[in-house]
């Protein structure tokens, strides 16, 4: 009876999470809502209208797919077999168990260790993880090349949906620029009092607010991913150097600036600026530095990314404000 009472009390738990999860997308669904309601028919500035509905459908396209493409996981060939399964949780000394992964990653393109040197396995999914991969504890379950899990969209950003993730930031990011210069004036005629409608008053003073509010916390956030892109890293890897079977290299999936723009983006320019899916690869494995540097020796003589001084820094000061973390 008391353990039906816990099963219980555990599934309306997790219930609860799962609407209240809901709860951040909701609120920018209703401002984005609003700020639409203000601008075309309360404001109803004729001559902005039509660039404003351009940038508003590719805000809401890109924010739409960031919330609702599926984070891509492992395949079933990371998966340990039944066979495999249970011998690694029959085996009660560690040295072996170590050892049985060894041998299994063996077969597998994996290239990343943890800080121990071991192979990187995920005892709740029961896969050894491939490069990137890491485990969501609010997705429950291993996404592919991991970026964070963000509240604002419900849903973990990684391989699948990272381009759609940029885009709407950089679209919001324009989208609250555009209201805020083209709404400017008319917060000007406010203060001078050349508004007569009371309702006109407050639309003009909550949009200009709203707008730069919205406009200062994003294009930190877009210059923060801005500068992961450049460098080919998640966010992850700006707070946790990767390590390779080589040892820690926090520049090692960096392929110079136009390579890695195209880690994300893919190879052909004319899809960059739209929500469609582009990026190379499955997800599962990805090109490494060390690796075109044994194709091509000069770049092994480039210098790296990072000035001397920022060895000991990973990734600016108050970067990860807006995402939520929650690898393990």
């Amino acid at each position: 009876m008391r353990r039906g009472w816990k099963m219980a009390l555990s599934g309306g738990l997790r219930c609860c999470r799962r609407v209240l999860s809901w709860v951040p997308v909701l609120v920018i669904v209703l401002v984005v809502l609003w700020s639409y309601y203000a601008y075309v028919f309360e404001l109803c500035l004729v001559v902005y209208l039509i660039l404003y509905h351009a940038i508003f459908v590719f805000f809401t396209w890109t924010y739409w797919k960031s919330i609702f493409t599926l984070p891509q996981q492992p395949n079933q060939k990371f998966h340990l077999s039944y066979t495999d399964k249970e011998r690694y949780e029959n085996e009660e000394r560690p040295e072996v168990q170590k050892q049985m992964l060894v041998d299994m990653a063996k077969k597998l393109p994996v290239y990343t260790r943890t800080g121990s040197g071991a192979v990187r396995f995920c005892d709740r999914c029961h896969l050894i993880k491939p490069d990137r991969c890491h485990h969501c504890s609010v997705c429950a379950m291993c996404v592919l090349k991991m970026d964070h899990h963000c509240p604002w969209v419900n849903n973990c950003i990684g391989f699948s949906n990272y381009k759609f993730f940029l885009q709407f930031l950089a679209y919001s990011v324009l989208y609250c620029l555009y209201i805020a210069t083209t709404v400017f004036s008319y917060f000007i005629k406010y203060w001078r009092g050349e508004l007569p409608s009371v309702r006109s008053k407050f639309h003009v003073l909550f949009l200009l607010f709203v707008a730069c509010m919205f406009f200062v916390s994003l294009v930190i956030l877009f210059g923060y991913h801005c500068w992961l892109v450049s460098r080919n890293k998640t966010t992850l890897e700006a707070f946790c150097t990767p390590v390779f079977t080589s040892g820690p290299e926090k520049n090692g999936f960096n392929l110079g600036f136009i390579k890695n723009i195209q880690q994300v983006f893919g190879d052909k320019k004319k899809f960059w600026l739209i929500p469609i899916g582009s990026s190379p690869g499955d997800g599962h494995s990805f090109p490494m530095r060390s690796m075109n540097e044994s194709q091509n020796p000069l770049l092994a003589n480039e210098e790296p990314w990072e000035d001397n001084e920022d060895d000991n820094q990973d990734y600016p000061e108050g970067s990860s404000s807006l995402a939520v973390e929650t690898e393990t």
